[in-house]
């Protein structure tokens, strides 16, 4: 089992900077490729970043490249994700999820990822 914590998340004007975190306890997390989504009300969960277990490959949603950073530190078991720039339609309760197979991160196959955490909530004032 992997535990999942997300934190950071909070109310930010537009082109405004916020990052989140998400602390992994249990198994390794070095095992596992890392990813970031998110959930908007009323739409659909959605693939936001992806980062590879040992932070080599990293692959975005296009709706937020060149504005958010998904970055991990092994050592400390967290995973970040830094967003700049912010946009009123950004807001959403962000999630950060793990599992051991990338394509499984990347393409966002929600119903098949390993373990989620329970998300913290970004809101953006226009």
């Amino acid at each position: 089992q992997v535990q999942l914590v997300e934190s950071g998340g909070g109310l930010v004007q537009a082109g405004g900077s916020l990052r989140l975190s998400c602390a992994a306890s249990g198994r390794t997390f070095g095992n596992y490729h890392m990813g970031w989504f998110r959930q908007a009300p009323g739409k659909a969960r959605e693939f936001v970043a992806a980062i590879s277990w040992s932070g080599g490959s990293t692959n975005y949603a296009d709706s937020v490249k060149g504005r958010f950073t998904i970055s991990r530190d092994n050592a400390k078991n967290t995973l970040y994700l830094q967003m700049n720039s912010l946009k009123p339609e950004d807001t959403a309760v962000y999630y950060c999820a793990a599992d051991a197979t990338y394509s499984t991160v990347v393409r966002g196959a929600l119903s098949r990822m390993g373990y989620w955490g329970k998300g913290t909530l970004v809101t953006v004032s226009s």
